[in-house]
């Protein structure tokens, strides 16, 4: 078993863009699922924002990004990241929850999303916003 952790950035209509640009950088293979490919869509004019994304690289890099919806709360600079566990043992994965979310503010509880066999969201009580998920293969 084991997990790893990713820096998870936060923007507003731009996560695209700022994964392609770090993709130039550091090199690797972006990966960006829109909140239509994802059938999450809330409000028409974001619905090609990105849902989930990712730059890997072979020489190690590794950051996810997202776009915030309207419905969220977003101001660029402030809460610009989230820190990103995953791992394949979803008791692994439930356990470390466990353990993060007590005294903590749970924003999603742990449980099955439509991406993913289980997803969390949750702020600790040092006001670090956490995603805990079990990864599941991209049939996108």
């Amino acid at each position: 078993m084991s997990v790893t952790t990713t820096t998870h950035l936060n923007f507003r209509g731009s996560a695209r863009e700022a994964l392609d640009f770090y993709q130039s950088v550091f090199g690797g293979h972006t990966v960006a699922v829109t909140y239509k490919d994802a059938g999450n869509v809330q409000n028409e004019s974001e619905a090609d924002w990105v849902m989930w994304g990712q730059v890997v690289a072979d020489n190690g890099f590794h950051v996810m990004a997202y776009d915030v919806p309207s419905a969220m709360p977003y101001e660029q600079g402030t809460n610009p990241f989230f820190v990103s566990v995953r791992g394949e043992d979803a008791d692994e994965i439930s356990t470390l929850w466990q353990r993060l979310a007590d005294g903590s503010n749970v924003l999603r509880p742990l449980e099955p999303a439509a991406w993913a066999p289980l997803y969390g969201m949750l702020t600790d009580r040092f006001g670090v916003t956490w995603v805990l998920d079990v990864t599941a293969p991209y049939n996108g």
